[in-house]
């Protein structure tokens, strides 16, 4: 059964934050609410976890697109190869906000991701998603959580998402209705900026 926890993007108590912190240690899995759709995630330092996100999304970790949720740029170096001026600004001027950035990824790469030559950075601008990250020290490995319903991709309802997830995840936190338009996906690793997923944030800031 899946803890349900009531967080409030306006001003995150950090009594709640630092639960959920803790089950982010333990190596839980939580979802918890973005800019964009509700996000399945875990520590980026979890081995374990990892492979439990990959089982739950079908995938094999080594080759799993996940991205990694950061509280800011400061830590970039850590995930991603150095990059040039032009791209650091596209980065500044998107973020914090609706964007997955596609960049080339760093050696410093935790282990399991060593073989992967891209990673997708994201910056929520969401104060739960900065506290949780700010908290724990380390960014979030995530994913979006889709619907089977063809009709809504992404379900927006906490309490719903709790019973259809209940059984998968260690914590819901509920953070308000989220949306259901994904980031808007760009790939800076090439000579010019190339958009992958047209989602909720503006390309002509690009």
């Amino acid at each position: 059964m899946a803890e349900y926890v009531r967080i409030y993007n306006e001003n995150p108590n950090p009594k709640e934050i630092k639960k959920v912190v803790d089950c982010l240690r333990d190596g839980g899995l939580i979802i918890y609410p973005t800019d964009t759709v509700y996000g399945l995630g875990c520590d980026i330092t979890n081995n374990r976890a990892l492979e439990k996100v990959a089982h739950i999304k079908g995938v094999k970790l080594e080759k799993a697109n996940f991205s990694f949720i950061c509280e800011d740029l400061s830590n970039l170096s850590d995930y991603v190869r150095q990059i040039d001026t032009a791209t650091f600004k596209i980065l500044k001027r998107a973020l914090p906000g609706p964007y997955t950035f596609i960049l080339p990824g760093s050696n410093k790469l935790p282990t399991v991701f060593k073989k992967k030559k891209t990673v997708g950075i994201r910056v929520p601008d969401n104060n739960i998603c900065k506290a949780i990250v700010n908290t724990l020290g380390n960014p979030i490995v995530s994913t979006s959580i889709y619907d089977e319903d063809e009709v809504i991709e992404y379900t927006t309802d906490p309490e719903l998402i709790l019973e259809k997830w209940d059984n998968l995840v260690d914590m819901v936190i509920d953070g308000g209705y989220g949306d259901n338009i994904p980031s808007t996906i760009i790939d800076l690793t090439g000579p010019e900026p190339e958009l992958i997923r047209e989602g909720k944030g503006a390309t002509e800031l690009l």
